[in-house]
């Protein structure tokens, strides 16, 4: 198939899922109201709580939830075939990734921007409070490890990233001065720090970092993860028009145009798909049912993106008809940035040994050379390309960590504030959530507990589901478009972590792995046990809330007849 018909796709789903599913949603069953005061208006403080331009929150969502799983997850997925990563890529993205985007959003921002802690508590029950904060805690752990890794290794071994990052980092906070201390005309300001983004690629081309450190200090993993986690540090203490927000805004101008250059130089030659539609059911990753379905997450749906939409979002929206195009049009942005990485996997390589052979080096490489490819269409050097396409990379890895500290810090409020008042303090979750994750990449433990990131990710989705499910219930209103995805993600993630966990401790009991390897299958299979149960345990009582609103409303609708 020619990768055309996958772009003609996209754009059709995106059309058909944005301009009628979400707008029927939006406008009869939330019942949006451009009058109703916001949370971002009621309670402006200028660090959690900011009415934001739905231009400049577009940018912030897009690059909030668009890490680099959008790009790996399709680049791995192919082993089954190109043709079931496409129907999962477009299926998931129409009928639950804008689902969850847009409706986490929604719930916090009608519930005073409570985050889900808060409304697990209010709509389901106290000991859901407990059993979701602690799981989101270790997911965003794992987030930050796994994140935090990519960032150390690209900044180690891209000696051009560093400089990029550092331009990108000064056009971010000067873009927040410019417009929200000088208030200059927000064309100008995105013109401005983007060519200072875009900048820093060049000059770290020309000025890379062994050339200014030297090869040892260029090389160090401790150098690049103390400057990754002091950059989140900043991230989290400061107010989020000051740092988080506009930094994000600015990278994912970087990120849009090389998606759009990319897609451009797709259409200009237009390969085919050299790879199978189809290989076969069970590969070495896994079954395609239930692996795939975690596998491929951003693109499609992944749990992430409720965080974002309900900690970070919510608290932003300056007016409820902005939801939709946020919460739900950035989604569809992301799906064509998982085609667009689909379609790099499918069609660079002439034979699924090439492929074998390059997946081996990792995803980045490939993706890095599908950039260098379609934009060389458009007369750009290929190592140029290849560069740009590296830092997007850690342009997509760092500015999720940051957030991903961000929350961290929230949560350790909301779970240890009770035990001691020193975890109110920001600093003082932050740097808890500094040393954890430093730990985790430096240590290499990350590599063991990211087998279970995509199904804890997608569990993720399932639970924000349940929640939006039991706010539309209480709320008498239908609840049937997010109550099946809630099902399908949540049999599905449990398929996955049990299969997973099964995998690994039947290597440990039949002796087939020693040492480090030892200890690090044992704590995932037990530690993707434990999610099992505590998604278990979540869903019994998602269940016993629904059905007290369910008897609650129905006899007042008998009444009413």
């Amino acid at each position: 198939m020619n990768s055309i018909i996958v772009l003609v796709l996209g754009f059709i789903v995106a059309f058909i899922g944005y301009r009628f599913y979400a707008r029927h949603i939006d406008t009869k069953i939330i019942k949006s109201d451009p009058k109703r005061t916001t949370p971002a208006k009621m309670y402006m403080d200028g660090v959690e709580f900011m009415p934001t331009s739905k231009n400049i929150l577009f940018g912030y969502q897009f690059k909030s939830i668009a890490g680099a799983a959008p790009i790996i997850g399709p680049i791995i997925a192919i082993q089954w075939g190109w043709l079931p990563a496409l129907i999962w890529i477009l299926g998931g993205a129409l009928f639950i990734g804008w689902v969850q985007d847009y409706s986490s959003a929604v719930v916090a921002m009608r519930n005073d921007g409570a985050s889900f802690g808060g409304l697990s508590h209010r709509l389901i029950s106290p000991k859901a409070r407990l059993i979701l904060l602690s799981f989101i805690y270790f997911y965003l752990l794992l987030i930050a490890g796994a994140f935090g890794n990519v960032v150390v290794s690209t900044a180690s071994t891209l000696k051009a990233a560093p400089m990029a990052w550092l331009f990108m980092t000064i056009g971010g906070i000067l873009a927040g001065q410019m417009i929200y201390r000088w208030r200059n005309d927000i064309i100008l300001t995105t013109v401005v720090t983007v060519l200072i983004a875009l900048l820093g690629i060049w000059v770290g081309s020309i000025l890379p970092s062994d050339k200014i450190l030297g090869t040892e200090l260029s090389n160090s993993r401790i150098l690049w993860s103390i400057a990754a986690f002091v950059f989140c540090y900043f991230a989290a203490v400061l107010p989020i028009w000051r740092f988080a927000l506009p930094i994000n805004y600015v990278a994912s101008y970087i990120v849009f145009l090389g998606l759009f250059f990319g897609i451009i130089g797709v259409l200009i030659l237009h390969p085919n798909f050299t790879l199978p539609a189809y290989t076969e059911f069970s590969i070495r990753v896994g079954p395609m049912w239930p692996i795939m379905f975690v596998t491929i997450a951003c693109g499609a749906i992944s749990g992430w993106h409720s965080i974002v939409s309900s900690s970070g979002t919510a608290r932003q929206l300056e007016n409820e008809l902005d939801a939709r195009p946020v919460g739900g049009g950035v989604m569809f942005i992301e799906m064509m940035l998982a085609l667009f990485a689909l379609i790099i996997a499918g069609t660079i390589y002439a034979s699924p040994a090439e492929y074998g052979a390059a997946i081996v080096k990792g995803p980045g490489g490939i993706f890095a050379a599908g950039v260098s490819k379609f934009l060389g269409a458009l007369g750009i050097p290929s190592t140029l390309g290849r560069s740009y396409g590296s830092v997007m990379m850690i342009v997509l890895a760092i500015t999720i960590m940051q957030l991903v500290i961000r929350f961290m810090r929230v949560a350790t409020s909301e779970l240890l504030s009770d035990i001691h008042p020193i975890f109110r303090n920001a600093h003082v979750g932050t740097f808890i959530a500094c040393i954890l994750g430093m730990v985790l990449v430096l240590t290499g433990w990350w590599q063991y507990l990211w087998v279970l990131f995509g199904g804890a990710n997608q569990l993720m989705a399932s639970l924000a589901l349940l929640l939006v499910t039991a706010w539309l219930t209480s709320e008498g209103r239908p609840a049937a478009w997010t109550f099946y995805p809630m099902i399908f993600m949540f049999i599905t993630t449990i398929a996955a972590l049990l299969f997973t966990s099964y995998s690994l401790l039947q290597k440990v009991f039949a002796g087939a792995v020693k040492g480090e390897a030892l200890i690090g299958n044992t704590l995932m299979g037990f530690v993707g046990l434990f999610l099992v149960v505590a998604a278990i345990v979540l869903g019994i009582e998602g269940v016993k809330a629904l059905n007290r609103y369910r008897a609650i409303k129905a006899p007042a609708v008998e009444a009413k007849a």
